[in-house]
């Protein structure tokens, strides 16, 4: 029998994780987290799903740390068949639900999308994704519909280095970058 409840779709939905694995017999599951740190995917009790049938919720009993990695009992969910059931989902939060940032901070899901312009008004062209690195993160710019060409650039996520301003209102991104770079 399914646990699953049918819910109404959150109004921005940010992945925050996945759902890998069944963890021992009681129901519980093995986790990926998209956050920083990893265990603040603990900080939401409520998770949305992406179901072939719709959207579901869940929500979080426990988690914890295990090892390496992360894992949690799911309300409803007693035994190791029924959970199954959620295994290999995404794992969605309500970008309202995430906390407020200081000034000068973004989620990475806010900087996707922006255009991306040096400071001689050059585009570049939209941020496409953002990388980990050891270092900084970095940012994956595509060329795009207007652009200086369709090459793609990899530049360092560093304020006030090579990112001299964000307006998310206007969409977009001035760095001090070599568009030939």
């Amino acid at each position: 029998m399914s646990t699953l409840k049918q819910a109404k779709a959150p109004e921005q939905a940010l992945v925050v994780g996945r759902i890998t694995s069944v963890y021992g017999v009681k129901g519980w599951v093995k986790l990926y987290s998209h956050t920083e740190p990893m265990t603040g995917i603990f900080d939401y009790k409520h998770w949305w799903l992406k179901t072939p049938s719709g959207w579901k919720v869940v929500e979080l009993s426990q988690g914890r740390t295990q090892g390496r990695g992360l894992v949690a009992a799911i309300k409803g969910y007693h035994d190791r068949d029924q959970v199954k059931e959620i295994c290999g989902f995404d794992i969605y939060v309500d970008a309202k639900d995430l906390p407020e940032l200081e000034d000068g901070e973004f989620y990475w899901s806010q900087l996707e999308g922006l255009k991306v312009i040096t400071k001689e008004g050059v585009l570049l062209g939209k941020v496409s994704q953002l990388m980990e690195t050891g270092a900084n993160d970095v940012l994956v710019v595509k060329g795009c519909e207007g652009s200086y060409d369709r090459e793609e650039r990899l530049i360092p996520y560093a304020p006030d280095q090579f990112i001299l301003d964000i307006d998310l209102e206007k969409q977009e991104m001035v760095v001090d970058w070599d568009p030939d770079f």
